[in-house]
């Protein structure tokens, strides 16, 4: 599976960071993931203080391409960009060798 990893340093990021991030995710960012064409799922992570991410797994290598040009034409003036005070310094494509579902069950959520 073709992943792409984008993060953002937190080191500089505003007070309250966090909650607008989570605020984000929750109110536009979900929603504008959900059901993407080319696109298996969407992870977002984050440290408090350290790097908040996004980690994209895709269909082929060519979606991850498509999405990955557009994304390094906008990133910088990207809501997530805006809220954090500055612009991913990581842009990482990579292979997902495996994904797991566990006993409970996958649940697609906007909020943790």
């Amino acid at each position: 599976m073709k992943g792409l990893t984008v993060r953002w340093p937190l080191g500089n990021a505003p007070a309250g960071v966090g909650q607008d991030l989570a605020h984000h995710v929750a109110s536009s960012g979900h929603a504008s993931s959900t059901g993407r064409s080319g696109l298996r799922f969407k992870v977002w992570r984050t440290v408090p203080g350290e790097w908040f991410e996004a980690v994209y797994v895709f269909v082929s290598v060519e979606a991850r391409a498509a999405f990955q040009s557009h994304l390094l034409e906008t990133v910088e003036d990207s809501e997530v960009s805006r809220i954090v005070g500055s612009p991913p310094v990581l842009v990482e494509p990579c292979e997902v060798v495996g994904v797991a579902e566990g006993w409970d069950g996958f649940e697609p959520s906007a909020r943790g």
